[in-house]
């Protein structure tokens, strides 16, 4: 209420000052051009100043006004042609994520085709393409993305390389993540997929080669850095063994080479060391293989080494015996470890305490193996019963049972 009479006050005063200024003095204004003349007073020169803004004001209002209007009803505007991409943008990225694939693609194409920066929208439709089962369209998306924006062709490349593992050709995803590791050696998905299509390929040697740049780049740290590279050793360590199996000595020549690239705290792994004696166990090579799980069990206790151990026979079954029943006195109730004693007394030719073992093995745990080897023991000694029990809870551990047939009587 007060700003408004401030405001009268001030219209008021500036009309009195205006109608004093004309009264004194009426002013003259004189253009004169070649042979044209205007003439006329200060005030009404200035009158038609302001008439002439107001017009050229309005003129442009009225403008602006009808090209909006134009832009709204006219379906061809560039308004509504952006609006229809729009839509269609939408429509499509909806369609991808709820897996309508043939709608998406029909959808992303449109959009994309009227956008500026078209990327993303031509990966998607791309992506849904490649569900559909029609790669060669999805191919022909990819390229289409590329002549628009050359720039993404790294990201292109990783989308071709994904879609081309999805469909089964590793080796054109190979070639594909190869051609853009050259480009771009130290990109991080670069690496990252690269490492997994070897890893789908079971390339050991080539992850091998790479796992040093997936260090550097900070692809895989800690322990899923840890767990690749003790999976590609095992691996290595495998297909060393398989190799060499009908190559007499040179393939356990082959074997202890492939062992000896190891670090020292890799070779004192548990899982390599297993990957290892399991190996020198399959070339014939039981003795090497004790020998080593043997200096890993001084060091220190390990249920699968143990495992293995009791199945090896190396140069001295009693000092295999003995380093066992050592350990029993600090796991007394491991039944890995009282399994494999029984088989180390087995070995040893001491059938009673290997009862023993399997017996007191099975009051801890009702194990298939401790159950297997307990059979056959007392199947050995004439106890043909109790060891058929015993393998009937073998097969119904394993999930099987034999069949009710008629049996023959026990004195006929």
């Amino acid at each position: 209420m007060i700003r408004a009479v401030l405001v009268l006050l001030l219209v008021a005063a500036a009309a009195t000052l205006l109608g004093l200024a004309i009264q004194e003095h009426s002013g003259y204004v004189l253009i004169a051009w070649k042979g044209w003349r205007y003439e006329s007073s200060l005030w009404v020169f200035l009158l038609l100043v302001v008439l002439v803004w107001l017009a050229v004001w309005l003129l442009r209002w009225l403008w602006r006004g009808l090209r909006l209007s134009g832009g709204v009803l006219n379906p061809w505007s560039r308004r509504n042609h952006g609006k229809r991409m729009q839509v269609a943008a939408d429509k499509g990225l909806l369609d991808l994520l709820e897996g309508r694939w043939e709608r998406a693609v029909r959808h992303l194409q449109r959009a994309a085709e009227g956008e500026r920066q078209p990327l993303m929208l031509y990966l998607g439709a791309a992506r849904a393409a490649h569900k559909l089962g029609q790669h060669e369209e999805s191919e022909s998306l990819l390229e289409r993305a590329l002549q628009r924006q050359p720039q993404a062709e790294l990201a292109i490349a990783l989308t071709h390389a994904d879609l081309q593992k999805g469909r089964g050709d590793l080796d054109g995803a190979l070639n594909t993540l190869q051609a853009m590791r050259e480009r771009h050696p130290q990109h991080r998905q670069v690496l990252r997929q690269l490492y997994q299509l070897h890893l789908a390929r079971h390339e050991w040697s080539e992850l091998l080669q790479l796992l040093p740049e997936l260090r550097k780049a900070k692809v895989l740290e800690g322990d899923d850095l840890a767990a690749l590279e003790r999976q590609v050793w095992a691996e290595r360590l495998q297909v060393a063994g398989e190799q060499g199996l009908d190559q007499g000595e040179a393939a356990l020549q082959a074997l202890t080479a492939t062992w000896q690239q190891l670090s020292s705290a890799q070779r004192q792994d548990p899982e390599l060391l297993l990957a290892y004696a399991g190996q020198l166990r399959r070339l014939g090579a039981p003795e090497e293989a004790e020998a080593a799980l043997y200096k890993a069990l001084k060091r220190g206790y390990d249920r699968r080494l143990m495992h293995l151990y009791g199945q090896l026979r190396g140069r001295d079954p009693a000092r295999q015996l003995q380093t066992a029943e050592e350990l029993l006195k600090q796991h007394p109730q491991d039944t890995v470890l009282l399994l494999s004693l029984g088989r180390l007394c087995l070995v040893n030719g001491l059938w009673g305490k290997a009862r023993e073992y399997f017996e007191i093995s099975l009051e801890f745990e009702r194990g298939s193996e401790a159950c297997a080897e307990l059979a056959r023991l007392l199947a050995s000694q004439g106890e043909i019963e109790r060891s058929n029990e015993l393998l009937r809870e073998v097969l119904a551990q394993q999930g099987q049972q034999l069949p009710a047939l008629p049996q023959p009587a026990a004195n006929s």
